[in-house]
């Protein structure tokens, strides 16, 4: 073999591992999955042994008021968090850059929340909302107010809450390393046309930030419809349906109800759910680019006039 031909050859066999990992743990378990959604399948059954059924797992679930009703619960969860996580994380990164002494040891206590596992994130949410021992309510009882219902009435709302208080720290470090990565010539510019802060955060900062912050936004996005751990062992998916998101109701469909053709349907359109929303965020990463790539080119010209 001759070192043309080598040099040439180089990157497909660095490539091919990764390509080989690819198929086996993506590509195989994903077509399996869809393959299983057509077909009438329990646990005890080979799926070689189990019968098509077509469109019948698709049908029976777009008609289904439990999963409809899953999926609303996902949709309200997915993007309250995602909102609530942005606006706060950004908020504290905006406060936040600037040179304060302790500033290494104020980011490592934010991050704690995200080092916790799960299932102890639940349980310590749990015990705070007790109805009669939890934190919150001897606190209202110590103030004199009335006692809440927070795994009841609002279960959801609880949830939320205690999903907002272990990822915004996630939030945060990125929107700070985005900010602290903005081109100075930009802000120099803009201080020196006379800026007030607000303006330089809604026309420099922001509009430079939001490539990151969409990417940001998606992962947090992709990882709330997937959530399992923490509302499992919160509430269960209870009252009702209440917190039931689609993850759980999959779960328990193919463990409880023994419908894994079903579940694996289920998966499906959430996977297709999923796919659209990146889909579109990456379209809207690509316009934020462009007019981001436009306004620090502008501002790179703004002194020399």
């Amino acid at each position: 073999m001759t070192r043309e031909r080598l040099n040439r050859m180089t990157p497909y066999m660095f490539f091919g591992p990764a390509a080989v990992i690819m198929v086996i743990a993506l590509l195989y378990p994903l077509g399996y999955m869809v393959y299983g959604s057509f077909r009438d399948w329990d646990p005890s059954q080979n799926i070689s042994e189990t019968e098509f059924v077509g469109l019948k797992n698709y049908i029976t679930l777009f008609f289904d008021p439990a999963f409809r009703e899953s999926l609303s619960v996902t949709l309200i969860f997915a993007g309250s968090v995602v909102v609530v996580e942005m606006v706060v994380g950004v908020g504290l990164a905006l406060l936040l850059d600037r040179d304060i002494k302790g500033m290494s040891v104020l980011r490592t206590l934010f991050i704690l929340p995200m080092m916790i596992a799960p299932v102890v994130v639940g349980l310590m949410w749990r015990f705070m909302y007790h109805p009669t021992v939890g934190t919150f309510n001897r606190t209202l009882d110590w103030l004199g107010l009335e006692k809440v219902d927070w795994l009841g009435q609002h279960a959801l709302l609880s949830v939320i809450i205690a999903d907002v208080w272990q990822w915004t720290p996630f939030i945060f470090i990125l929107a700070l390393a985005a900010l602290q990565s903005l081109p100075r010539s930009a802000l120099e510019a803009a201080r020196i046309d006379g800026a007030t802060a607000w303006q330089q955060i809604v026309h420099i900062k922001l509009p430079l930030m939001m490539p990151v912050l969409i990417v940001t936004a998606l992962l947090r996005l992709i990882d709330a419809f997937k959530v399992l751990e923490v509302i499992l062992v919160m509430t269960e998916g209870g009252p009702g349906l209440s917190t039931e998101i689609v993850a759980l109701r999959i779960s328990r469909t193919a463990t409880e109800f023994r419908e894994l053709g079903v579940a694996a349907a289920m998966s499906n359109y959430l996977l297709i759910l999923l796919l659209f929303l990146t889909l579109g965020m990456f379209a809207f990463t690509r316009w934020q680019e462009a007019r981001a790539d436009r306004i620090a080119a502008a501002a790179a010209k703004a002194p020399e006039v």
